[in-house]
């Protein structure tokens, strides 16, 4: 199982096996904190009583040596490894968990009750999977540790395959087998020595973003941006704790440019930064990371990438993804994990800032629908979606190319997504249906029993982007977004610390105004705020363009036979679970020109290769 995750940890190993009590832990290491042997692992307690493996970083964790020492309980090290050991043995494991500042999963074994503790960070950065079959139970970092144990019979679970094509990922807690699970963020599962597991949450970002909605601050702009702005500080200089080379992602965005800003600011050295650019492709955003990288004078490198770097490391992706998953920005994040691993062992990313700070093109476009064409009777909503729907996503695109101004990419894909949002019976179905890929998955996985577990908007909240932005940070960030930069990184032993994920810095995002956040669409005002204190605005003020490459082109261009082969009658039927039907029509579709349906067909691809791989 250790073994399996090497890529993980390449600087070291360690195992403990205590037999009686029928338990074992293997750990790799990545050296980043105190790369000496006192931060080896797995860790034993001072006194003995717990034994602890643990994967990530715990920034405060002089602060908790000094809090132990007032306690009564002194603590001389440089490791947070042997902290967190000395905090469970003192505080226990829920109290430690609430103390921690920091990304982390760990397993703590108590030897005097025969219990075991699996812990997750509160908003999901570091993965946790865990199995039981019969009187087993595994766990590990992926679900390879798992199945490399060999205790599970890793059957394939229909209703998850369902829920993964209507997102592109298998929402949380299921995965794609039916005896693995992923432990939610913000929880401890603890098992007892009679096997039974139970879970509880020591964070609940529900609960905390019902009373930020309820109780939200009397305060102003400049005033918020003053308060936030100090918060990111104190969470980007946490994160420049390392004994190797560090540095930062920087694509040119808000996000990313607000973290190196202040990451330069605080950092006594130039900071190194890094980017990737498509030179040949509409969407290339390195000039936008260069001219920022400039304006802060950091040590910039930059990857220039040629479509066929980004196909050649297509067929790695399952083996490091464990499961079907289908966000296509895994490549680019895949490539700049590797150039990134040349130069440094730790990068720092934006990640996270616009489910935090509302920054989706959804969170004002479907409110905007909502308001204009809710009020309107089903039968006339209905019509006039019928009307958009009249011309292709192609013949709209060639319009609007007539059109003597610049119109957005992709022009006629966002006229049809309008218009099923604007049929929509309600924001939250509208919602549903600009995160699907696949609208009527069960039937394309004809085995699912009408499980095809959707995001649940809190009615709790009333403000309608406030419901997609919890929605978001529940499922898509921590099961795409993260696990995506999770397995692209950790495939290169290369450490990404998210500063905008600090929980101190999400529950004060959840207490602010709404006219603060989003405003005349405008999103993540705050970020914006701060931003411009460090950099002139004419450098990022620009239209949002996500992480993307031309999947829609390659499929029928350089990648067309590779897909027909994995898209073919015989392919389809191999697994005995997809109906090949409704996934021959989609790829004919496509490949007519009429419709850009890469995301739908790649969710598909991607079980494939995954399918083909698993079973290799």
């Amino acid at each position: 199982m250790g073994e399996s995750l090497r890529h993980r940890g390449p600087d070291g190993d360690g195992t403990w096996v205590d037999a009686a009590a029928g338990i074992a832990f293997a750990h790799r290491r990545l050296a980043v904190i105190a790369p000496t042997p006192e931060g080896a692992q797995p860790a034993h307690s001072q006194c003995g009583r717990y034994v602890l493996t643990f994967n990530g970083e715990i920034y405060n964790f002089r602060e908790l040596a000094h809090r132990l020492a007032e306690d009564g309980h002194p603590v001389e090290t440089n490791s947070d490894t042997v902290v967190l050991a000395e905090a469970v043995a003192r505080w226990g494991v829920a109290a430690t968990a609430e103390a921690c500042i920091g990304m982390f999963a760990f397993a703590v074994f108590d030897r005097q009750t025969r219990t075991l503790c699996l812990v997750r960070d509160r908003l999901g950065i570091k993965p946790l999977y865990w199995a039981r079959q019969g009187e087993v139970v595994a766990f590990g970092s992926e679900i390879k540790a798992i199945r490399a144990a060999g205790v599970i019979d890793a059957r394939i679970d229909a209703n998850a395959l369902a829920r993964y094509m209507r997102f592109a990922y298998v929402p949380a807690p299921a995965t794609i087998y039916c005896d693995v699970h992923k432990l939610a963020p913000g929880t401890i599962l603890t098992i007892g020595p009679e096997g039974e597991p139970s879970a509880d949450r020591y964070w609940d970002l529900e609960s905390i973003a019902r009373r930020g909605q309820e109780n939200t601050l009397d305060i102003g702009s400049d005033e918020a941006n003053d308060a936030l702005e100090r918060l990111l500080q104190d969470a980007v200089s946490d994160r420049l704790i390392s004994d190797v080379p560090l540095g930062a992602w920087l694509s040119g965005g808000i996000d990313s440019s607000c973290v190196v800003a202040l990451m330069q600011a605080a950092s006594a050295t130039t900071v190194r930064t890094f980017s990737i650019g498509f030179p040949a492709l509409d969407y290339d955003e390195a000039a936008h990371a260069r001219a920022i990288a400039n304006h802060l004078g950091t040590d910039h490198q930059e990857l220039i990438v040629t479509p066929q770097d980004a196909i050649d490391c297509i067929a790695s992706l399952p083996h490091h993804y464990d499961e079907p998953f289908a966000d296509s920005s895994q490549i680019p994040t895949f490539l700049l994990s590797r150039l990134t691993r040349d130069h440094a062992t730790v990068a720092l990313s934006g990640d996270g800032g616009d489910e935090v700070f509302a920054g989706y093109n959804r969170y004002t476009a479907l409110p905007a629908i909502e308001r204009r064409f809710g009020p309107w009777p089903p039968a006339a909503r209905h019509g006039l979606a019928r009307i958009l729907r009249f011309l292709s996503p192609g013949a709209w695109d060639a319009m609007a190319r007539a059109i003597p101004r610049r119109t957005a990419p992709q022009f006629g894909d966002k006229i049809w997504k309008a218009a099923s949002a604007i049929e929509a019976a309600s924001l939250d179905a509208a919602y549903l249906s600009t995160v699907s890929q696949w609208a009527a998955p069960d039937a394309l996985v004809p085995a699912a029993r009408g499980a095809d577990r959707t995001p649940r908007l809190d009615a709790a909240l009333e403000d309608p982007v406030a419901r997609m932005q919890l929605a978001d940070t529940l499922t898509y960030l921590p099961d795409d977004i993260l696990t995506k930069v999770d397995r692209a990184s950790m495939a290169h032993a290369l450490e990404v610390r998210i500063p905008l994920l600090d929980h101190r810095v999400v529950e004060f995002a959840w207490q602010l105004p709404r006219r603060l956040l989003v405003d005349a669409g405008r999103t993540k005002r705050p970020l914006r705020g701060i931003l411009a204190r460090h950099v002139p605005e004419s450098l990022f003020a620009r239209p949002k363009s996500g992480f993307a490459i031309p999947i829609g082109d390659w499929l029928r261009g350089p990648l067309r036979d590779w897909a027909e082969d994995l898209l073919s009658e015989e392919a389809l039927g191999r697994s005995g679970l997809l109906a090949a039907d409704p996934i021959r029509e989609t790829w004919a579709a496509h490949l007519s020109g009429a419709r850009n349906l890469q995301n739908a067909l790649w969710a598909v691809l991607m079980f494939q290769l995954w399918q083909r791989d698993a079973s290799a």
